[in-house]
């Protein structure tokens, strides 16, 4: 068979339901590509998504099939939970016991001789289940013991993921203060790597998100001259690529932000986009006006408002205020900064 290659484009609106016996579920979408790039377009396939625990390859929860064909533009679309159940119950799966991983498989042919094309993680969208949850919870258990309260008042917090550390001890003249420190590969946020700046690193220390040094644009509009619903609904980490494909597909043209950062070559890379609306936020908490982390504005971002590849609507996608954290749906047709972003 013919290698592939899958580019997921978004993991995207909930589609919660809320009437009879209806499953839930989540809209995806890819476009499926062969190892020449070239976009598989009306083409029956057969697809298996597994929904993995922990880590990519841990514990499967759920998996189901789907046959499906590509339209015009490449694009599968499936609801996520209404699939061909293979093990598992989907409304039975604990969102708030994640991570969780999907891992993608396809047979081009529309049959069930799978090959795995990838795995990407559930960022904030799949989240939206636990609501249901949250409005249903369930008996609460025996209270504990209390902690010792922390001196002047403050907490007793001291510990800290993967890749940061905490120092200080809590006090009013010593106070807390969070620090992203090297992982195993030596590599901190605010580091100059890969042709930019690191605002995101995973729990690996080996793997994230770099901004570039500086704006590709600083009047670009989101749209290209028409207003469309391009489908690009990913809004969390890792989604603002796919978001950025699926936008010139859609939407062509080169003058519009996404358009903008899919053509850029910078610093010898060709695989910058424009940034989700999650990751540019990340670049506003780590490196940019907002930094918690004590590196200052090192992004060197302008205290002006920056587009996302996240859409809202038609008419409109959001964007993130610079010199003050807000975030907004606008109109495509404004113009707005443009920071294009990498991972590695």
């Amino acid at each position: 068979m013919k290698k592939l290659i899958l580019s997921l484009v978004a993991i995207a609106t909930i589609s919660l339901s809320s009437f009879g016996q209806a499953p839930e579920g989540f809209k995806y979408q890819a476009v499926v590509r062969d190892a020449g790039n070239t976009i598989l377009n009306n083409q029956a396939v057969g697809m298996r998504m597994t929904i993995q625990q922990g880590a990519i390859g841990g514990t499967t929860v759920y998996q189901e099939t789907f046959t499906a064909s590509t339209n015009s533009y490449g694009l599968v679309n499936l609801e996520i939970g209404s699939g061909t159940v293979v093990s598992g119950d989907f409304t039975t799966i604990d969102w708030s016991a994640g991570p969780y991983f999907i891992e993608t498989a396809v047979d081009v042919t529309g049959g069930t001789s799978y090959a795995v094309m990838g795995t990407s993680q559930l960022m904030s969208v799949p989240y939206a289940l636990y609501a249901k949850y949250a409005e249903n919870p369930g008996p609460q258990g025996p209270a504990g013991p209390q902690g010792p309260a922390g001196a002047d008042g403050q907490g007793g917090v001291t510990t800290a993921g993967t890749n940061v550390t905490i120092t200080g001890t809590g006090t009013v003249g010593d106070p807390y203060v969070v620090n992203a420190a090297s992982g195993t590969c030596g590599l901190s946020i605010g580091d100059t790597y890969q042709g930019g700046i690191i605002f995101y690193l995973d729990a690996s220390g080996c793997h994230g998100l770099i901004a570039a040094p500086s704006d590709q644009s600083t009047g670009a509009q989101w749209y290209n001259g028409a207003f469309m619903d391009t489908k690009a609904y990913g809004s969390g980490l890792l989604e603002g690529k796919y978001n950025t494909v699926i936008i010139n597909i859609n939407q062509g043209g080169a003058t519009s932000a996404a358009a903008i950062c899919g053509n850029l070559s910078l610093g010898g890379y060709n695989d910058w986009y424009l940034p989700s609306i999650e990751e540019l936020n990340k670049m506003y908490q780590n490196i940019g006006q907002g930094n918690a982390l004590g590196l200052g504005n090192v992004g060197g971002f302008a205290n002006l408002t920056y587009w996302s590849s996240t859409e809202n609507d038609n008419p409109n996608a959001w964007v993130q205020f610079f010199i003050s954290g807000g975030q907004s749906g606008t109109s495509k047709g404004n113009t707005y900064y443009v920071r294009a972003i990498r991972a590695f």
